[in-house]
């Protein structure tokens, strides 16, 4: 049996690199497709090149990593760098298994005939996970090669974010890619015509209430992937997309290989069960319960889970905003919604699951944002729940309160939300936001203003605002 040859090794390196050609640009594929509105944050990261650090691209699977860094080259070779001083290269190839990330830089070197002292240099590693000891290895790059800059992109991102904490500490800048946002869905797909913004308010306004609710179903139900949003074929078939290329491959290939499970099947059964339950309130007892898996497994599962971005766990509060010394129970949120249609079936405005994954988008939306020193939590207490409270750490107190529905009705006999009035009251809140299928209203209710906004519109604004907040922070 042969080796791999080097030279083999260098075409497969040019293969990826098709810009070193001219025309000097990425393949129409990618340059077909609209930048996300992250690319406007990523830039910068890449252009720093006066500070030494590695940017760490995380997100889960087919959220665009790739296709970012591709618009990222594209408009570095736009700016007047010479092509031949950028690489590509995919981790994860067969063709490059046991080599290290040093061998690959010195094959680009060689490859574009290019001297490592040269500025500069931009070197994207996709992928990465997959390399055993990566971090150990690109740290080293960073200081071994002053003149790169190095950007490294993968799937699991929390493990991802565990290592660079770790070993790159000083040297890795990590950046997270989540998701589609509603803002996003809209702005590639052309209709953010239908939601107007005007700077001197608050919240944004619906021309078409009901249009906007068409698209808001349609982003729930596929809305979180970029590749789905533009094909119609996908849609007929999600199943086969997100399930197939997305789940499947982290809970078959991801979560075993990074942390050595052994009983995939207990696995897919318990991540089926909570994308079901999205936005239910769960406890371990109760899932070992009807598995027959130990609690302490159960636990590492929905650790594994949240760690390949599929889920993301949320902690309950009492009335008082008080934690429970025990977190017996919980609530469990689908990163990204679409993935619940594809695992069972869409859904329309009427089904009796377009509640839990209301919600599920609006928790979405906040999966993108980075709140020092404050947390999402759930209130739940006997006889009453407020869906959304975010507590400041530090002082342990909420700063605000959200409830979620999909309905007209409370804008209408706003009394019956007692729990919310209940829970205002109780942490000395004059003030609450509640969303609703269509109605935006401001009532004074005992004593506390509601807020109504339709939960389409509060999603957007939610998106909107999380991106821009990022984008001038």
């Amino acid at each position: 049996m042969e080796l791999i040859p080097k030279e083999q090794v260098l075409k497969r390196i040019q293969a990826e690199n098709p810009w070193w050609k001219r025309p000097h640009r990425i393949s129409e594929d990618y340059h077909s497709m609209k930048h996300r509105a992250y690319f406007d944050l990523l830039l910068p990261l890449v252009l720093e090149t006066s500070i030494r650090r590695a940017v760490l691209l995380m997100g889960p699977r087919r959220v665009g990593k790739t296709v970012l860094i591709h618009h990222i080259i594209q408009q570095l070779i736009d700016s007047g760098i010479n092509a031949q001083r950028i690489c590509y290269i995919s981790v994860d190839h067969p063709i490059y298994n046991g080599l290290g990330l040093q061998d690959l830089v010195e094959l680009f070197l060689e490859a574009s005939g290019l001297s490592p002292e040269e500025r500069p240099l931009f070197i994207f590693f996709d992928e990465i996970q997959y390399l055993r000891d990566w971090e150990v290895h690109l740290k080293t790059l960073v200081d071994t090669f002053p003149a790169a800059k190095f950007v490294a992109s993968g799937s699991a991102a929390a493990a991802l974010r565990l290592k660079s904490r770790e070993s790159g500490a000083g040297r890795f800048t990590d950046f997270l890619l989540p998701p589609l946002t509603f803002y996003e869905y809209l702005e590639l797909l052309n209709k953010g015509h239908l939601v107007t913004v005007d700077p001197k308010e608050i919240y944004p306004t619906a021309p078409d209430i009901e249009k906007l609710n068409e698209a808001f179903v349609h982003y729930l139900n596929f809305g979180g992937y970029p590749e789905v949003i533009f094909s119609e074929r996908i849609q007929a078939d999600p199943s086969r997309f997100v399930k197939g290329d997305i789940v499947d491959k982290v809970l078959l290939r991801d979560l075993p290989s990074l942390y050595g499970i052994q009983d995939i099947q207990e696995l897919n059964y318990l991540f089926t069960t909570l994308a079901f339950n999205t936005a239910n309130e769960v406890s371990l007892e109760q899932l070992s319960k009807k598995s027959g898996v130990a609690k302490n497994t159960i636990k590492r599962y929905v650790e594994y889970l949240e760690a390949a971005f599929l889920i993301k766990v949320v902690h309950r509060i009492d009335r008082n905003a008080k934690r429970f010394q025990r977190a017996n129970f919980f609530k469990v949120y689908l990163s990204n919604p679409s993935i619940r249609s594809a695992l069972f079936s869409p859904i329309g405005e009427d089904d009796e699951f377009m509640g839990s994954l209301t919600e599920t988008g609006i928790f979405s939306q906040w999966f993108h944002a980075d709140v020092p020193n404050h947390a999402l939590h759930y209130a739940r207490w006997k006889g009453g729940e407020v869906d959304i409270v975010l507590m400041n750490l530090r002082t342990q107190r909420p700063v605000w309160a959200v409830e979620v529905k999909w309905s007209d009705r409370f804008v209408k006999k706003p009394a019956e939300l007692q729990s919310v009035i209940q829970f205002c009251r109780s942490n000395h809140h004059g003030e609450v936001l509640i969303t609703s299928r269509t109605l935006s209203k401001a009532l004074p209710v005992q004593g506390i203003e509601m807020t109504f906004i339709p939960a389409s519109l509060y999603c957007y604004t939610l998106g909107m605002n999380i991106f821009k907040g990022r984008r001038n922070g």
